[in-house]
């Protein structure tokens, strides 16, 4: 009888441990399989569409580190320039400066970067200045960042490989010499100095931290590869 019970118990065994044997291979089995799916929804989610956003986003905003270095530069000569004219002759020297020496310094630095640098504004001095239809909408839209005191970042176009770059121009308390209200900022000499050479001069009236007109740069995309 003992013997009979054993020979049970081990057949009994024997059947269960198959059983958990053939489970464990069926749940492998399935795992195996259904990894290749997971693995394949992966790389069907992560398509072309999406790469193709991040290498635009990555090239815009290397097009727009060129665009502020271009204006960046070309600020900094005639800054440089100005500076020096108005040491030596004040706001008088200035007036000459901008009149007889910022033109050509603007169009050197454009050879420099291969690109066209226009300082254009909805009130221009010089009439060959003024802001074009889209570059007024520009204007006016970082006329209302910086009264509202809201954070901003400079406009980035681009169409058939050609890059446009649109930053502010704001006014200091250096450029009231020359730009801000005659007689409270703007001597009597200067007002009749511009005047004589700009007749339809209209950049004047301006207070301090005031878009006074913006960098309108143009490029080609393959200069900045």
């Amino acid at each position: 009888m003992m013997v009979y019970f054993k020979a049970n118990q081990y057949i009994l065994n024997s059947i269960l441990m198959k059983n958990i044997f053939l489970m464990l291979t069926i749940i492998f089995a399935i795992g195996c399989k259904d990894s290749p799916k997971v693995k394949q929804e992966v790389l069907e989610n992560t398509d072309s569409t999406s790469l193709s956003e991040i290498d635009t986003k990555i090239n815009d905003s290397l097009l727009l580190e060129k665009g502020k270095m271009y204006a960046q530069t070309t600020q900094k000569v005639l800054g440089k320039n100005l500076m020096l004219n108005i040491q030596k002759n004040g706001p008088l020297g200035a007036v000459a400066f901008c009149n007889e020496k910022a033109y050509p310094l603007t169009d050197s630095m454009a050879i420099v970067h291969h690109a066209k640098i226009k300082r254009v504004s909805d009130k221009p001095r010089n009439q060959n200045n003024k802001a074009s239809k889209k570059e007024l909408e520009y204007i006016e839209f970082f006329k209302s960042k910086i009264n509202n005191n809201e954070s901003y970042e400079p406009i980035l176009t681009n169409e058939n490989g050609v890059t446009n770059f649109y930053s502010p121009i704001v006014t200091n308390t250096m450029c009231l010499n020359c730009h801000g209200v005659p007689e409270t900022n703007i001597d009597p000499k200067v007002t009749q100095l511009l005047i004589d050479k700009y007749p339809y001069d209209e950049a004047i009236g301006y207070k301090e931290n005031e878009v006074r007109g913006i960098w309108s740069i143009r490029f080609k995309d393959e200069q900045n590869k």
